[in-house]
This record gives C-alpha cells, structure tokens and sequence, in this order.
C-alpha cells in the first residue's frame, strides 16, 4: 500500500502544475530527430533539437557505430578504471584535446556527468564559486555537491563579477575560487564574456570553468566558444558535451594534463560509472573526423540560422538578444506560451515551449534550434506557420 501523503503531495502539486500552464506533456518520436520527425503519425518541421550539425541521422556515424558494435560489442562492460577502458575511449579523448586545443581530455556518459564530476573533484567545503545566474542546472547541482560556498553574479554582469571576485579572494575565508560560466546560454543564445572574465581571473588568481555545451560545434568555427576568443591557453576547464553538435551522447573535459589525470583518480561519475558504449565512442570519433576536416556543415548552420533569425523578426516576434543558432520567440505568460506551442504543431511545426523553472516566471518562450540538415524551403514553411499562428493568436 502507497503512503497516503505521497500521495496527496503528487496530486495536489501535480494538478498545479498542470493549472499554471507548467505541466510538461512529453512527446515520443516515430522517427530519427532530424529536420522532419514524425509524432502520432504526422510529419513535422523540427524546430527543437539540439542536432544543431544533423550528425545524429549521418550515415557515416551511423556506419562506425555498426563496426564498432561488430567488434567490442554493445556494452563496454565495466568502469573505465577496472576494464571497462577501450582502445576507443582512449582514441576518442585524444581527438578531443586535438579538437578543443588542449593538452588532454576526459570523456564522461554525458554533459551533466561532467558537471558533477569536475567540479565536486577540485573545489570543496573551503573554496568559493563565482556562478552566473543563468547556468545551465549540472553546473547549480555541481557546484552543490562540491560543499563550496556558491556566490552568484549578475548575468554577464563583469561589474559584479569583479565585485564579488574581489571580496572572496580578499577575504582570506576561501583557499581556491572558481569562476564557472556557460560558453552559450542555451535559452537566450547569448555567449558569455568570456576575455572580460578570463581578464578578472588573472588579476584575482580565479580557476577558470566554461561550460561549452551549445557552443562546440556552432561557435569558432566548430571548436567552441573558448576557441573563438582564442583563449585556449587561459581557459583550466573547458566542458562538452557529445549529444548536441556531435549528435551522440557523452560529455567530456578538456585541460591541462594533470587536471586530466586529476579527474580519472577523483572524479565519481568516472569512478563508479559503467564507461560510454563502443557506437557512442565510434560515432563521436567520426563526427569530430568531419568536424575538424571541414566546416561546411557549420557554416551551413548559421546560414540556415540567420534566414529564420531574420524572418521571425520581420514577422514582430521578440526574439530576444541571442547571438548564436538558438532562437527564442519570447511569449511570457506560460499558459499563452503552451498555447502557441500546440498550435504551431497542430500547423505542422514541432517548436516545443520553454517555461519555468526552465527560465524565470513571466519568460515562457518558444525556443528554436535551426540545423545544418534544415532546408530553405522548411524554413519558409515554417515562418509561414508562425505568421499565421502569431496573428491568429495576437501575437504579431
């Protein structure tokens, strides 16, 4: 028999939830998530997926994937640190430090993972975080396990970064401060400052942490958000991720050696977690092949990425400040936001809605991620569809 107040708590909140317009309906795919998936039967324009390259549908990862399960098998079958260490994984890292312009590199079963494991591996109880507000949720749960005290700074603020740093290195309370930013924030598309931080971080002796998730694979030609500032040599941490650009799954750390080293000792997810499958390793490998051998599906993206950027913003719609692929059409009220959602999907367009605690009350959006696989002509079709949603809707 269930507990009663279980019981009560899931209901009551649950029904809320529902209420306030915050109840997430998930939607299972018929199909591969390419450009056009199909749910309940109906093809639709994908609008929010994270394959920002459209290497999650290519045949030559899907091909390395296939030999690499003819060989290893479907499972790795242990920790990296028993034997659960492929020839793979170990090829896959050293593409990776190639890749991010690093002396090593550490590959995780995901970007959440790393999160938790790196942060937690070095700063501890006496040390102090510099966090901007708006980080991705791995980084907020990452940093709490680490025990350390969490200051939080104004989004790209460098005023108040500088303020803050100031008082935690002056304050002789804390051995180590860490400053941790996303590269890209991925519900507004803008990129952090990353030379004004990394100028703060020299004069304050800060550890330096980007989390690059939304920028490999999109930003500096590829190579992410650190590479496209040319800090590379001024950046301890950079964090990935294998299952946005790079279209698998997985994560990973770039750095210096001993930081690497560091983190295979230390690090739990590394630690007491079964390591990444054969097909992820092989596909990520051969994904970074065509990364750093060519940017045409990059420069592809951001094509594809202006075209809808201007042509949502022709059409009235706020799309915010971003910077990069990601494409917010800001509604605000949640309820209204799930409305529009539905709508754009009954029209033909799978443009998922973005509410709190996602982002903050009042900022309910629909988010766009337009790929390299996109074509003009489903781009058109679909600012058709939000021309007549977004007036049919008062919206526009």
């Amino acid at each position: 028999m269930s507990s009663k107040k279980l019981n009560v708590f899931l209901q009551s909140n649950l029904q809320e939830l529902k209420e306030k317009g915050l109840y997430n309906v998930i939607d299972p795919l018929e199909s591969a998530n390419g450009a056009i998936i199909k749910i309940n039967g109906r093809a639709l324009i994908n609008l929010s997926s994270n394959n920002y390259l459209g290497l999650a549908t290519d045949a030559k990862l899907k091909n390395a994937a296939s030999e690499a399960i003819e060989k290893f098998g479907v499972g790795a079958g242990a920790v990296r640190t028993i034997n659960g260490t492929l020839q793979l994984h170990l090829l896959l890292e050293e593409k990776l430090a190639k890749f991010k312009n690093t002396e090593a590199a550490i590959a995780y079963q995901s970007g959440f993972n790393c999160n938790m494991a790196a942060i937690s591996a070095v700063m501890d109880k006496n040390d102090a975080i510099l966090s901007d507000e708006l980080n991705h949720a791995s980084i907020i749960d990452g940093c709490r396990l680490s025990k350390a005290k969490i200051i939080r700074y104004n989004h790209s603020d460098m005023n108040d970064l500088h303020a803050k740093a100031k008082e935690a290195t002056e304050s002789g309370q804390f051995n180590k401060v860490m400053v941790i930013t996303d590269g890209v924030f991925s519900m507004d598309g803008d990129i952090a400052k990353l030379p004004e931080i990394v100028e703060i971080a020299e004069k304050f002796d800060l550890i330096t942490y980007v989390d690059d998730a939304h920028g490999s694979g999109v930003l500096g030609k590829g190579a992410g958000t650190v590479k496209h500032f040319n800090l590379s040599d001024k950046v301890d941490f950079q964090i990935g991720t294998l299952s946005k650009a790079i279209g698998v799954v997985g994560g990973y750390v770039a750095g210096k050696q001993e930081l690497i080293d560091w983190l295979k000792v230390r690090s739990r997810p590394f630690l007491f977690s079964t390591s990444l499958t054969p097909a992820d390793v092989a596909a990520s490998i051969k994904a970074l092949d065509i990364l750093m051998e060519s940017s045409e599906l990059n420069e592809r993206l951001w094509k594809n990425a202006d075209y809808l950027k201007k042509g949502l913003a022709a059409l009235g719609f706020d799309i915010g400040e971003s910077e990069t692929p990601i494409t917010p059409c800001i509604i605000g009220d949640e309820v209204k936001t799930q409305k529009f959602s539905q709508r754009l999907n009954e029209e033909g367009v799978y443009a998922k809605s973005i509410v709190f605690p996602t982002v903050p009350k009042g900022t309910g959006r629909v988010r766009n991620m337009p790929t390299a696989a996109h074509t003009k002509e489903m781009l058109d079709q679909a600012l058709s569809i939000y021309e007549k949603v977004g007036k049919e809707m008062a919206l526009i």
